[in-house]
């Protein structure tokens, strides 16, 4: 498959579901608020293992609490988020992921803001290195919550490069590269894109988007 099919991919999907929607309103916004890209951080962790209406359950009780931000997660006692995250189930594990994600965050750089001045590869790789935070989950804050030109793979994307029996490695390094080799670097586009090949996933496993 050359560079020309995969953005000739991309704008058959846009024509055939439009704009993102769902999650993918918030997710794919352009630009965000401080108070958004934080969401979408809180957002990245916990839809781990879970669906999306999960975890816009526990957005809300955490929203309903005064707990939108990372600061106001940060001060809260782990018992009492841990009551707020049962929507998503693990959110025992989930809670710990979370509180070492923002301790990180906030410790390291003061705030998202003066995250997203880091480099690319400098924060994936000090993503990586927080308990919890795998490949896909690191690379969801950096495109979605930081605007970094990184695409995710997830497990749709790796039906979509099956379903067009492309012989391609399927683990997480050689698809990556392979998306991002024959795509323009840009963020939006990834953003669009992938938002674009999980909700055709799921409308084709008849899944709610």
């Amino acid at each position: 498959m050359e560079k020309l099919d995969l953005l000739d991919l991309f704008q058959k999907l846009q024509q055939k579901h439009g704009k993102p929607k769902g999650q993918w309103q918030l997710w794919c916004k352009r630009p965000k608020s401080l108070l958004e890209r934080e969401e979408v951080v809180i957002g990245a962790v916990l839809t781990q293992r879970t669906n999306w209406r999960n975890v816009e359950k526990a957005i809300s009780q955490l929203k309903e609490k005064g707990l939108s931000g990372l600061t106001e997660i940060q001060k809260t006692r782990p018992e009492d988020l841990v009551l707020l995250l049962k929507p998503v189930g693990f959110y025992q594990t989930k809670t710990v992921y979370l509180l070492n994600l923002v301790n990180f965050i906030l410790q390291e750089y003061g705030s998202l803001l003066e995250m997203k001045r880091a480099p690319l590869d400098t924060l994936r790789n000090k993503l990586l290195q927080v308990k919890g935070i795998g490949p896909e989950t690191a690379d969801d804050i950096l495109l979605y919550a930081l605007d970094k030109p990184v695409f995710v793979i997830d497990e749709y994307t790796r039906r979509l490069i099956k379903k067009r029996g492309l012989n391609i490695p399927l683990d997480y390094f050689h698809l990556q590269q392979f998306f991002q080799t024959h795509l323009p670097k840009d963020y939006r586009l990834y953003q669009d894109f992938h938002a674009l090949i999980v909700i055709d996933g799921k409308i084709d496993r008849g899944e709610k988007v």
